[in-house]
């Protein structure tokens, strides 16, 4: 739900750290501490920056955040959404005359949920101790702002869902390698949630069941994906997922 007051300048000075949270929903939290308080604009400038973790030119940033307005009246929109944050705004965002970016004590959970996924997709790159526990379930799972509607968000929002879905396979197949399947299932599923139509999670999900030694549920994860096919889109699932089971249906 956006949040409507003006948050007041003294509670963010000499902030150490603030914490940008866009998976699941929108919040902020300065040390710890979250504002509960903030203009649905500043809220939407916040957002904007975050999902693009770089310093973004002015005139960009209005536009794309206030498309069906002429250029001079996104950019007063652009300077109201940055006023109104007030000391907020001094302590995450870097300002100059033709460009805005986010300071370096601003942490955001997006871009370090694409950093683990681009780990579990990358074969050569080392994964950290946390990348194999349920929190990487859990945030591979989470959508990108599921309840605003901004044509520069479903954007964003579809981009991230294709990543998460190839990252949750990844993941899936990392923890069957190291004999937890009953973790590598959840991953799966998740994976699976993301894209119900794709079958390379499927074929994931049957492979960790067979190397359990669960051939019923495996089996059951074919039928139901082809199910699922049938009635979407009038197809059969192909021949290396249905390779997989053959034996089982014999």
């Amino acid at each position: 739900m956006l949040l409507e007051n003006p948050a007041p300048d003294a509670e963010f000075q000499g902030a150490e750290f603030i914490d940008i949270t866009v998976l699941g929903g929108f919040s902020v939290a300065v040390d710890g501490r979250p504002v509960t308080a903030l203009p649905v604009g500043s809220q939407r400038l916040l957002v904007f920056l975050a999902l693009h973790d770089r310093t973004v030119a002015r005139s960009a940033i209005a536009a794309a955040m206030w498309p069906d307005a002429t250029p001079e009246h996104a950019a007063v929109s652009l300077r109201s959404a940055l006023a109104r944050l007030d000391g907020l705004g001094h302590a995450t965002i870097v300002a100059d005359s033709g460009a805005l970016g986010l300071t370096d004590i601003v942490n955001v959970d997006y871009v370090e949920a694409q950093a683990l996924a681009h780990r579990l997709l990358d074969s050569d790159t080392p994964i950290f101790d946390g990348d194999l526990a349920s929190a990487a379930i859990a945030t591979i799972s989470a959508e990108l702002l599921p309840d605003w509607f901004d044509g520069w968000i479903i954007a964003e929002s579809e981009e991230w869902r294709h990543l998460r879905a190839s990252a949750g396979e990844a993941l899936a197949y990392r923890l069957l390698s190291a004999g937890r399947f009953a973790e590598a299932g959840r991953a799966a599923r998740a994976a699976i949630r993301v894209d119900p139509l794709r079958e390379t999670p499927y074929s994931t999900l049957v492979r960790i069941h067979l190397a359990d030694g669960n051939q019923s549920d495996a089996l059951q994860v074919f039928e139901t994906y082809r199910e699922v096919l049938r009635d979407a889109l009038d197809l059969e699932p192909t021949e290396q997922l249905s390779g997989l089971v053959s034996g089982l249906r014999r």
